[in-house]
């Protein structure tokens, strides 16, 4: 009777065990994801909420800068916005500096002393960022502008740069064309009357991208489709590793928590004897 009271004790200490094991591991897991690719809802200075899935297969960014050293002359992050393919804003957020400010251009950029005191610290901006564009076409105007300001790099083949869009730069007699000559010329819409908006810079866009987007898509694939397709490939097979992975994870969680129990269920039976 002592001996079977005692295996029942081993069996439910080793499931309680088991279970606490794997919740440690779980929000460990949860946290570390949390971390790395923010995985967490995204606040807009509007106050709306979006997931990461709300975000779709195109990403449309646009950054607002200030000046940072001597003169300002030097650019740094202040305001960072993305909208999905619906235009929907998906972040929107006014950025804390890496270095003292010395020129807001507020006439320009609307940023102002005051927005930048609660602002988001930049490495979450960045980690943010780079989880709402990762595996996903980024569009955006002179989008390296943004990604060098951000800190971050995006594959060429996932970018569309309506700044560097020959058909675009035709209209400029091939010098880069300004956003707000692009959206008067192509969209027959003012823009930039005042001080920018980076939601609504995005949002003009998106919608210069729609605008051409079958040409762009049809040359862009006649000269680049197999690549595309080679790195989507990649991609995938990188997201099944993944997967993989953490189910490993989990079979060596629980192996070594029922080699522990095995353990003790031996040291109880040399106790008990």
């Amino acid at each position: 009777m002592g001996c079977q009271r005692a295996r029942t004790r081993r069996r439910i200490r080793a499931k309680s065990a088991k279970r606490s094991l794997l919740r440690r591991w779980t929000r460990s897991r949860a946290k570390r994801r949390r971390k790395k690719r923010v995985f967490l809802l995204y606040l807009d200075v509007s106050g709306a909420h979006w997931d990461l899935h709300s975000a779709g297969k195109f990403v449309a960014i646009d950054c607002e800068m200030v000046g940072v050293g001597p003169g300002g002359e030097e650019s740094a992050l202040a305001r960072v916005s993305l909208v999905n393919y619906n235009g929907a804003v998906l972040l929107d957020t006014f950025v804390q500096p890496q270095e003292t400010v010395t020129d807001y251009r507020t006439h320009v950029s609307g940023v102002t002393p005051a927005l930048l005191k609660a602002a988001m610290p930049f490495k979450e901006a960045q980690e943010t960022v780079a989880a709402l564009i990762q595996d996903r076409i980024l569009i955006g105007h002179a989008v390296h502008n943004d990604l060098k300001a951000l800190m971050l790099v995006h594959p060429k083949l996932l970018i569309r740069d309506t700044q560097k869009y020959k058909a675009f730069r035709d209209l400029s007699k091939g010098r880069p064309p300004s956003l707000k000559m692009l959206v008067k010329s192509v969209l027959k819409m003012p823009i930039q009357s005042g001080s920018h908006s980076s939601v609504e810079d995005a949002r003009f866009t998106l919608a210069l991208y729609k605008h051409v987007k079958s040409d762009w898509e049809k040359h862009f694939g006649s000269k680049r489709g197999r690549e595309m397709k080679r790195l989507l490939e990649s991609q995938k097979r990188k997201t099944t590793e993944r997967k993989r992975h953490d189910k490993a994870a989990v079979r060596r969680v629980v192996q070594d928590d029922q080699g522990s129990s095995d353990e003790n269920d031996e040291n109880d039976d040399q106790d008990t004897d």
